[in-house]
Parts: structure tokens; sequence; C-alpha cells
């Protein structure tokens, strides 16, 4: 099997799309579309508005790299956030502090997102003065008016465009992480469990029954029927008193290293791209069976 790393983005998320149902699909489109228009009307208005250009490109200005590389990241999260959701409808999202974002951040995002675009497009454009910026991103946007509003793109367009978008942040972010920027890569700690996440966890009682399990791998003593007990995700079962000090410091079971939500972006990020990539070998696993 291929390192993660090493296929392309976009096969990944093009294999995981190939196990939607019809209606998956339908679902992701008509909610990427809805967002994609709203986000567009924020851009429209940010043009319009020479005072509100101004002061979000001074917001940009006085961020520091690593907090646009948050921005981004954080605008990452929210879309992998929306296409695992899609996957299986009983995901459990991030807590919305790693997800939602003040109106004055995503302004700044799309706008910084936008600039990278026109960057890439033309490398002297924003060679101007930034007080020219606004004049210039408008006549890159004129040129392509219909495209860039969307109206006349089809569904397929649609979950491209979403599909780019979540390819350009991801490889932005590990650019990031591979730069050496602090936020990320294999010598990141462990991160604790979302605390909105332990909140919900389930209260059973203790059975013979529960996992096969007698007693909490923790502690090593006996969970005694009847006792109020905590349930994980993937099902374990630990005494409460046990698995909260766990969950203080880290993200996963301490039986099968099964990974719950954080409110770390980046260790988010990376949590649910693997719930993504392991949909994707699935896929390829079964299209080889079948080529078989």
């Amino acid at each position: 099997m291929e390192k993660l790393d090493q296929i392309p983005l976009e096969t990944i998320l093009m294999s995981t799309l190939s196990t939607f149902t019809s209606h998956q699909l339908s679902d992701l489109t008509l909610y990427f579309s809805s967002l994609h228009h709203r986000h567009h009307r924020r851009i429209f208005s940010l043009l319009s508005s020479p005072m509100l250009f101004s002061l979000t490109l001074h917001h940009l200005h006085s961020l520091s790299l690593h907090n646009k590389s948050l921005l981004i990241a954080k605008h990452l999260l929210s879309k992998l956030a929306i296409f695992t959701h899609f996957m299986h409808n009983d995901t459990i999202l991030p807590p919305p502090s790693t997800t939602s974002m003040k109106h004055r951040d995503l302004d700044a995002v799309l706008l910084l997102l936008l600039l990278c675009e026109l960057r890439q497009h033309d490398p002297e454009a924003l060679d101007l003065p930034p007080s020219r910026w606004r004049v210039v991103i408008c006549q890159y946007i004129a040129k392509d008016a219909l495209k860039f509003s969307s109206i006349s793109c089809s569904n397929r367009e649609i979950i491209m465009k979403f599909i780019d978008l979540l390819a350009k942040c991801k490889n932005f972010v590990n650019a990031m992480i591979h730069a050496g920027d602090g936020i990320g890569g294999k010598d990141r700690k462990e991160v604790a469990t979302s605390i909105a996440v332990v909140v919900a966890l389930p209260s059973i009682e203790a059975s013979n029954d529960n996992d096969g399990r007698k007693e909490c791998v923790i502690c090593k003593e006996e969970m005694k029927e009847g006792r109020d007990v905590c349930k994980l995700p993937c099902h374990h079962t630990f005494h409460w008193i046990c698995i909260l000090p766990w969950l203080k410091k880290r993200n996963t079971c301490p039986c099968c290293r099964y990974q719950l939500p954080s409110d770390d972006v980046y260790a988010e990020i990376q949590r649910l791209w693997e719930v993504v990539a392991k949909m994707s070998d699935s896929a390829n696993f079964v299209g080889i069976s079948n080529c078989n």
C-alpha cells in the first residue's frame, strides 16, 4: 500500500467520492453549492466596499505567518468535517470551536485564498501597492464573472471545485508543517480529547457482556456489574474515574487507539484526513477485487 503522503490528494478524494450513494452525493453537492454561494457573496461584499476591503486587508497584514496558516487550517477543517459528515451521517463532527470562524476571520481567509489564486494566475499582479489590490482583484474576477459566481456550474463542476479547494488547502497546510512552522509533523505531542466530546460520552451500566471485558484496562480492576462506566465510540468501556484523566491528555482509546475529536485544529485535520483516506483505501480494494 502506498504511503498516504505519496498519493495525490485529488486521487484520494475522488476515490472516496466513488463510495458515496447518489443520495449522499446529492446532499453534499447541495450543501457545498449553498456554502460556495455564501462565500462568494462575502467576497463580493468585500470588493464592493473599499472600507471593508481595507479593514480586512489590514487585518490580514497584522497576522503572523503562523496565524495565517491557522486561518487556512480552520477553513480546511470545516470542509473536511462537512465531507466526512456526508460520508457517515453518524460521524462525530469536531466541536464548533474548531470549525466556526468570526466574520472578520472568514473574510480574511477568503481574501487570502483569492490573493493566492491571483498570484498563481498572474505573479506580477500584486506588485502594485496594496491600495490598488481591490481594483486588480475586481478586474481579475470581471474577466470570468459568470464562472466565478458559479451560476452556470453543473453538479460535477461544483464537486470538482470542492475537491480543488480541499486539495489546495491541504497542500498549503502540509507545506507549512514540512517547513517546520511548529504546527504539526511527527514531533507533535499528544492532544487532549475535546471537552464537548467528553461531556457527550454515554454512561452505561457495566455488565459481563461489555466487549467481553470484566476489568478496566487502565486500572486493571474489575468493573462491577451494575456500576456506571464510560463507553467510547469504539465500544470499549472504562471506569469514569480512570478514563477522564486519560482523555484530558490524549484523544485515543487505551485499548484500540481509536481517535476521538480534539480541539487542536491540526490534529483534527490529520484525524479526519485519515478517515477519508481509509474510505479511499476501501474503495480501491473493492475495485481491485471486482477486477479479479
